[in-house]
């Protein structure tokens, strides 16, 4: 078990099931089950994920003052979690909808409200005892960068679709990045040379691109080279949102836990490809007893 210090959003998100896309105009639809509301983001994804895998997790996060929070704070305590480090700041709590088809496919719309220009006070932060903080790239988490590496810890941070490895918003969560998530969905063909690129302006010890239904590719530091994965399949597809976030966190688990990167990885693929047989970027964790069985099989 590993000891994980998290810090990033936390909203409600309500899953839509639609027809297909683009989404024809009809003036009233009834999805029978296919309309649902529950916890996510990515601070609160990975939290659940790694709490699931049996993992010592704190979220740093904020909210606001309203039912949301309020819905939040409860599902905190379920998870054995608590909600001390989730801050009533926010003038309301961000929330998302996504739509999703029979195909998995997914669009999502996440209205931040005003956590991108909200400061967070990480005086009570349990840094210290942290053995892995998770710096989710959202504004108020720049702070939490330089005083993770001033306290020597390892730093990881997923920075999601990229297409400049200049890019002004994410460059210093990258330059700060001991390990460096992020998809191909804005790198188009030559991911490789991409990756090389990052590791050479950035100097990050570990890379790894979530690449869909093509798998994913690993760069290591110590190698110096890129590896590819392939796919893991492990059921139907019912919807995508919050694959990359299940890759992320369960990678992290296996890393943290003194797994070899590239093992850690595929582990990963495993657990990303379970929960997206379930609908809820939150939803449809695997243990690490399950994670066991589908490894062995």
């Amino acid at each position: 078990m590993s000891r994980i210090l998290i810090s990033g959003l936390v909203n409600t998100e309500t899953t839509v099931r639609v027809r297909g896309f683009p989404v024809e105009y009809y003036p009233i639809d009834y999805p029978f089950f296919g309309v649902n509301t529950a916890v996510a983001g990515v601070g609160y994804n990975l939290t659940k994920a790694l709490r699931t895998l049996g993992d010592d997790v704190t979220l740093l996060s904020m909210t606001g003052d309203d039912f949301a929070a309020s819905y939040i704070r409860s599902e905190m305590e379920a998870l054995g979690v608590g909600a001390a480090h989730i801050r009533r700041s926010l003038s309301q709590t961000p929330s998302s909808v996504v739509l999703y088809d029979e195909q998995g496919r997914r669009q999502i719309y996440c209205d931040l409200k005003d956590i991108q220009d909200t400061p967070y006070d990480f005086g009570d932060a349990p840094l210290d005892s942290a053995d892995l903080v998770v710096a989710c790239n959202i504004n108020y988490n720049r702070p939490l960068l330089h005083a993770a590496r001033v306290a020597g810890k390892t730093i990881a941070t997923d920075v999601h679709v990229l297409r400049d490895i200049y890019d002004d918003y994410n460059s210093e969560f990258m330059a700060c990045a001991d390990i460096l998530f992020l998809s191909d969905e804005g790198v188009g063909d030559g991911y490789e040379d991409f990756m090389r690129e990052l590791a050479r302006v950035y100097g990050s010890r570990i890379i790894v691109m979530g690449r869909g239904a093509k798998g994913a590719a690993i760069y290591t530091k110590d190698s110096g080279c890129v590896a590819a994965l392939p796919a893991e399949h492990v059921g139907g597809t019912v919807n995508t949102v919050g694959a990359g976030d299940a890759l992320f966190s369960a990678f992290l688990h296996g890393y943290a836990g003194g797994m070899e990167p590239i093992r850690a990885l595929r582990r990963a693929q495993l657990f990303a490809a379970a929960k997206i047989r379930v609908s809820g970027a939150a939803q449809g964790f695997i243990t690490e007893a399950g994670l066991d069985a589908l490894e062995r099989r």
